[in-house]
């Protein structure tokens, strides 16, 4: 049982509130293990739920064993601002978790009894090689798992991605596609060396290995700058910073408990949408409506009152509402801003936001996605189904807040007359 320190089941509350993997033990057998983002919680609560899997094994358990997963950085190579505590890698927990259910094969593991429940991350042999999630291993691949859950593996490679782009698709078009205008693909025309250098790197931080992929970053980086190759020294700087981000702070677990929302899978955490309601330019209104991780918050939902005056512009009420948006530097910018409207809606927001955030606008008509740096928009239905779903969310909700409120101008208008 080396790697895990035991307690006495009487004694959960000396378990840590960290990150890390858990496992029950009695008779001086593994009956289960499993992995949250906050130990002592997600143990109590096996304790206190009466789960129909739980109840198998709860009343047998007679020690709890945990395994810490903290960062294995002292300080990170490049400033970042963060809180210190925040420092504990879940990845490392996905990855344990994994190798340890593996090694020891606890009886209430369930999942691990029928192979088609648990997932590998496959790596073609290619010359460009595709990263796919799979059940089974069947085409020429190299294979990375077991892992037990998709969910997590799935938010784990989306959070990867931003640091060392790839493919998933075995053609790419011509031109960029929705992934390259996120940055998470490398494009059409990818240097071919650069791009298997990456994968390099993922593979050895989905093996556990995420400091061994640093080094290798910073001697390249160092290398480029000593040649002279600014261009590529900085462009490493930036992979560095996004990889550490994702070791130091991305939530890549379960919630601790079940009630709690999932994250979905998503290659953008924090979305703004906005949409303009307005009857021939009359008690104009604005609304601004914010999801994080594909759900609503709506203590971050804002609204507007149109000022400008005149005949109805949607075009300069779209600019501005970013204007006075982007004016409150206390509320934290999105990694993507979605606009109710075609072309010259999606042009007015970027004139506005200046690449500071990336841009995009639909189409309610035929349900068109113009992208920045595309001629032609995309149809939403050829899209990811969790995409497709979280435009289609953000444009309602957006367009239900914006006439909510401009209903209500109108009322109170209509009373004084």
């Amino acid at each position: 049982m080396e790697g895990f320190k035991f307690v006495s089941k009487n004694k959960v509350s000396q378990l840590p509130k960290s990150a890390g993997v858990y496992c029950f033990k009695a008779n001086g057998k593994i009956l289960y293990i499993g992995k949250a983002a906050n130990i002592q919680e997600r143990v109590k609560n096996h304790f206190q739920e009466s789960s129909y899997r739980d109840g198998f094994f709860m009343n047998k358990v007679k020690k709890v064993g945990y395994f810490k997963t903290d960062s294995e950085f002292a300080e990170p190579s490049v400033h970042l601002t963060s809180h210190p505590t925040s420092r504990g890698s879940e990845i490392e927990a996905l990855i344990l978790e994994a190798n340890l259910i593996k090694k020891y094969q606890p009886k209430y593991n369930i999942v691990w009894r029928d192979d088609k429940n648990y997932f590998y991350v496959a790596i073609t042999k290619e010359d460009l090689p595709r990263v796919l999630i799979v059940h089974q291993k069947r085409e020429k691949a190299e294979y990375l798992g077991p892992f037990v859950e998709g969910t997590s593996l799935k938010r784990t490679l989306t959070f990867l991605r931003r640091a060392f782009p790839y493919y998933t698709a075995k053609k790419h078009p011509k031109t960029g596609c929705l992934w390259c205008s996120l940055k998470l693909c490398p494009g059409p025309n990818p240097d071919k060396k650069d791009y298997q250098k990456n994968i390099r790197n993922l593979i050895t931080v989905l093996k556990g290995k995420s400091k061994n992929a640093l080094k290798n970053l910073k001697k390249e980086m160092k290398r480029a700058s000593t040649g002279q190759n600014y261009e590529r020294a900085a462009k490493i700087r930036d992979q560095l910073r996004v990889l550490e981000k994702v070791i130091l702070h991305a939530r890549v677990l379960e919630p601790a408990f079940l009630t709690e929302k999932k994250k979905l899978p998503l290659p953008f955490q924090r979305v703004e949408a906005y949409d303009i309601s307005n009857i021939q330019g009359q008690e104009a209104t604005g609304s601004l409506v914010t999801f994080i991780d594909g759900y609503p918050e709506k203590n971050l939902y804002r609204k507007f009152k149109i000022k400008i005056e005149g005949k109805p512009n949607d075009v300069a009420m779209i600019k501005e509402v970013l204007k006075r948006r982007l004016k409150h530097q206390e509320w934290p910018l999105p990694d993507l801003i979605l606009i109710d409207g075609g072309k010259p809606q999606l042009n007015a927001a970027k004139s506005v936001v200046k690449n500071k955030v990336k841009v995009m606008a639909i189409a309610k008509k035929k349900n068109e996605l113009y992208v920045e740096g595309k001629k032609k928009p995309m149809l939403l239905k050829t899209l990811p189904r969790e995409i497709f779903n979280l435009i289609l969310q953000l444009r309602d909700e957006a367009h239900r807040f914006a006439i909510s409120y401009h209903r209500r101008l109108r009322k109170r208008v209509l009373l004084e007359e």
